[in-house]
């Protein structure tokens, strides 16, 4: 890996507040690395640090990426129950499900129109609204 995007990686988690250990930097540097947004699952990112030679566990791979979301690194996108994306992309923002594909990919916000929400119950909030948008081949 290049040593830049292993500098990018570490300031990244350090401005976020974010102990920049070996395995987070490592983990970070593939998740901004080229400058362009992501959508990983924790097995595409566990393989992914694999192939460049790292030694990290699965589950350091999940308990990092909560650990980004925790800090605001990062955005989880539940595409069903058992599924979970994470994108580099942390502004409010529609997602295309590609599911022939097992695929997430940004969907245009400026073509989204949201009129109304139903009222939340009495004693809560609206923390967020998640819009994933299924698509499959004809």
């Amino acid at each position: 890996m290049l040593h830049s995007a292993l500098e990018r990686g570490s300031d990244w988690l350090t401005n976020a507040g974010l102990r920049p250990t070996r395995q987070r930097v490592a983990l970070a540097a593939l998740l901004i690395g080229d400058g362009q947004h992501r959508h990983v699952t924790a097995e595409s990112l566990f393989s992914d640090v694999c192939r460049m030679g790292e030694s990290v566990s699965l589950a350091t791979v999940y308990n990092t990426l909560r650990a980004f979301c925790g800090a605001g690194l990062l955005q989880e996108v539940m595409v069903d129950g058992t599924k979970s994306y994470f994108d580099t992309n942390t502004h409010d923002h529609p997602h295309f499900f590609w599911e022939d594909e097992n695929r997430l990919s940004d969907a245009p916000a400026d073509q989204l129109q949201i009129t109304r929400l139903p009222d939340a119950p009495e004693g809560v909030e609206i923390a967020s609204v998640d819009v994933v948008i299924r698509l499959r081949r004809k």
